[in-house]
């Protein structure tokens, strides 16, 4: 485990803010905005970077859904939720092998292209 030098904690505190109040204000799961980040501004590898989102999208997640659900004007159903988070497992595991496997640079690739393609759908929606 490295350790965090210098003004490195001031940063990631930074991103860590603003990829939990992205995340649960628009649903981005933090790796939109995170993934690029720790790769462009602390300069992670590609592979360490995702993990780490992910491992953080946990806990952010959890407040998120509480909050959500404590919203009297949201009615979160459970049997969805429950149906997305069993196969969201089972695809994390493919996922997450998948990703060992292949380059960084092809990961960093299609991410990108998804992220404009899901863009460009958001738009002309």
């Amino acid at each position: 485990m490295e350790a965090i030098v210098g003004m490195q904690w001031v940063w990631l505190a930074l991103l860590g803010l603003l990829g939990g109040t992205f995340g649960a204000l628009l649903g981005l799961g933090g790796g939109i905005f995170l993934v690029p980040a720790l790769v462009m501004l602390m300069h992670m590898p590609q592979k360490v970077a995702q993990g780490t989102c992910l491992a953080v999208m946990v806990p952010m997640a959890l407040m998120s859904a509480l909050r959500y659900h404590w919203n009297p004007d949201i009615k979160l159903n459970i049997g969805v939720i429950l149906l997305l988070a069993v196969f969201a497992v089972v695809g994390a595991n493919i996922g997450s092998t998948l990703a060992a496997k292949l380059p960084a640079l092809v990961l960093q690739r299609v991410f990108g292209v998804v992220v404009i393609l899901v863009g460009v759908r958001m738009l002309w929606r």
